[in-house]
Formats: structure tokens, sequence, C-alpha cells
């Protein structure tokens, strides 16, 4: 359930409300003894610990719902700094900071959701709907890469886990039931061939995700520089929201490339870093 009027098409970003439910929170497990005390005790803290961040959620809503878009932006950021992360709540800090004039931390929000949710219409939307207001060749995935996104790495993770373990235990009882086999040569074949397909993606969707991260630019215009200091030369403009690739890192220096391959330098304090998509 939304607030307000709902997000399907770009449009309607400057009228539109957020979600007002948070969804599953996920928050970084605690160790301890695996008694059925300390069990009670986690899943009593776990509890109230929702409960705390879904009041601070509804909280942030209402900032928003009165127009005081910083205060709610900031609100969003203290609960998602306390470890709980949605979709629900990167997608309404993305709408927070596009009011504000933000492109690049909105941007970076949506991206973060999308990548919860990758194919949330209403996110991706959005986030479209941002990118066609930012100015300059900043960067875009490919069609590969496109497709590859539709499912999250943690989806990838589990298609692939289910069919491997599917192809464990047909190939497991075409050896307890040799009568079984003509009848499962056929899905056996077909559950492999998932699986190899799956853990291919898998992996090409691990490749990217760890390997090429991206920069967002989050000033209203940063300068690249030719190296990785303030008196270098300009390289080129990076306007606020624009996407760049990250190629690598000195100090406090990223080096990036823009959409169109022009490569230079920027402070890291200029951009948001974001895993690749």
């Amino acid at each position: 359930m939304k607030t307000g009027l709902h997000i399907s098409r770009p449009r309607q970003i400057e009228r539109s409300g957020f979600r007002q439910k948070a969804g599953n929170f996920t928050f970084k497990k605690c160790g301890g003894l695996p008694t059925a005390a300390t069990l009670a005790i986690l899943i009593l803290a776990g509890n109230l610990f929702a409960a705390d961040v879904s009041a601070d959620f509804n909280a942030a809503n209402k900032l928003y719902a009165e127009g005081k878009f910083a205060p709610a932006a900031a609100a969003y950021e203290k609960i998602l700094q306390s470890g709980a992360v949605t979709p629900a709540l990167w997608f309404n800090d993305g709408n927070a900071e596009f009011k504000l004039g933000q492109p690049g931390r909105a941007i970076a929000a949506y991206r973060r959701a999308e990548l919860l949710a990758p194919r949330d219409d209403e996110v991706r939307a959005n986030l479209e709907f941002v990118r066609n207001q930012v100015a300059g060749p900043t960067l875009r995935q490919t069609r590969w890469e496109d497709w590859l996104g539709t499912l999250s790495l943690n989806e990838w993770t589990m298609l692939a886990a289910g069919a491997f373990w599917l192809t464990f235990i047909l190939l497991a009882l075409r050896q307890i039931q040799p009568a079984w086999r003509p009848r499962l040569r056929g899905l056996t074949s077909g559950i492999i061939l998932l699986t190899i397909l799956s853990c291919a993606g898998l992996g090409a969707v691990a490749t990217v995700h760890f390997s090429k991260p991206t920069a967002v630019v989050i000033e209203a215009e940063a300068t690249a520089r030719s190296g990785p200091f303030a008196e270098a030369q300009d390289a080129f403009k990076a306007q606020n929201g624009m996407e760049l690739a990250v190629l690598g890192q000195r100090h406090d220096w990223l080096q990036v490339a823009d959409g169109s391959g022009k490569i230079g330098w920027l402070p890291a304090k200029q951009v948001e870093i974001l895993p690749g998509a």
C-alpha cells in the first residue's frame, strides 16, 4: 500500500506520494548461544527493533506528506543507517531527495531499491524519469546487464542453488530406482541445463555486482581532473546525477569514466559509490 498517488508512469513523480509500509526489514544477524532462552531474547529484541523502525518510518512518511522533504530525507537516512533495509525505504528516500533537487542522491537511492526489487515498475519508472533530467553522457547499462538485472543477486543465488539440489535429487533417484531412469531422463537433462545456465547467470551478475562499481555524482557540478590532485588539468564536467564507471582509486580520489569514454579523477566525497547493477 502507498499513500498519495501511485507512481505508475515517470511523469507522475512530481506528484507522487510514498510507500506507507516499509516491508520486511532485514538486519545484520547477531550471534549467540543456540538455547531456547537466547532465541526467545533475540526474537523479542528483533520484534521490538522492527516496531521502532516501523514507527520511525511512519514518522518520516508524515514529514514527507507535510512537504518537509529535508527532515523526511534525514529521517529515512537515519533508519537506513540503523541497519534496516527495504526497497520501500530506499524508494521513499529517493522521492524525498528528488523533491529537494538532489537528482544524484535520488538516483543512488532508486538504484539501491532496484537492486533489492529489480522488477518493481514504480522504482524503475522513477529511476528512468530522474535519469532523463540529467545532462551529459551518463553511463548506462548494456542490454545484457539489463536482462541479468531482472533478478536480484539473491534471486540468482537461490535459483542456482535450487537447480543444483534438484539435479542432485534426480540423479540420486536414478541410482536408487533404476526403473525410473527412462521417465526421468528428459526432466534430468532439462534441470541440468537449468543448473548450468543459472550458475552462469549467477557468475555474470556477481562479477558485475562486485567488480564493476558505479559512482553517482551528488554535487551540483563536479570537475574530473586528469590526475588525482586538485591542481591537475580539467578532464570533463560531471553534472549532478551523472553515473560514472569506477576504474580505480588512489587515496581519496576515484578514477572514473563517463558514458562517452572520457576518463578523469574525482574526489570521492563528490560521488556515491554503488555496486554494479
